[in-house]
């Protein structure tokens, strides 16, 4: 082999691979990013309390809202601004501060149901967002600490005010709050 089919060969490599890449390029700036998985990735990043407190009825519909545009990154009060950094950084965006509009941090809490004091209405079972309350018409009930994400949507529908939030247990870093969908 001598040095200029050595050289030709070099050039037509090179050659293809600058028609490939530009190629691809202009594929990627025409082609749809897939939306489902960036509102997984921003999903994965929100609290998963479904407290509602951002305006939408779960954590998902304000990922939906993010990843689209109809909904900035600054209004989850239970993420702070540990939440907003995140998404600002997935997003490529500048952080900014949380809304205040939507709420003020709080430390993590779950509900508490005083036992003697509960009526057994049953108000607080559909209020709750990740079905952490247990209990029966006319019986009493209890809450899941386990389950509880300490959104406060128990609170107003119980007619006793039997419901407190507490500090929430510390959790190990082996356990995880479940999702709610």
């Amino acid at each position: 082999m001598n040095l200029d089919a050595v050289v030709i060969a070099v050039l037509v490599a090179a050659a293809l691979a600058v028609a490939l890449g530009a190629a691809l390029g202009w594929a990627a700036a025409r082609i749809e990013p897939d939306a489902s998985a960036l509102v997984e990735r921003i999903d994965a990043l929100l609290p998963q309390t479904q407290c509602g407190q951002c305006l939408f009825p779960g954590c998902r519909p304000y990922a939906v809202a993010i990843a689209s545009g109809a909904a900035d990154i600054d209004r989850c009060p239970p993420g702070g601004e540990v939440t907003v950094r995140a998404l600002a950084a997935l997003l490529d965006r500048a952080p900014r501060p949380l809304d205040p509009a939507f709420g003020m941090p709080k430390s993590a809490q779950v509900a508490w149901i005083d036992e003697s004091r509960c009526i057994g209405c049953a108000r607080c079972l559909p209020a709750c967002p990740v079905d952490a309350i247990v209990g029966a018409p006319r019986l009493m009930h209890t809450v899941i600490t386990a389950q509880c994400t300490g959104c406060e949507l128990c609170l107003p529908p119980c007619p006793v005010d039997c419901i407190e939030l507490r500090p929430a247990p510390a959790v190990s870093r082996h356990q995880r709050r479940p999702c709610a969908a």
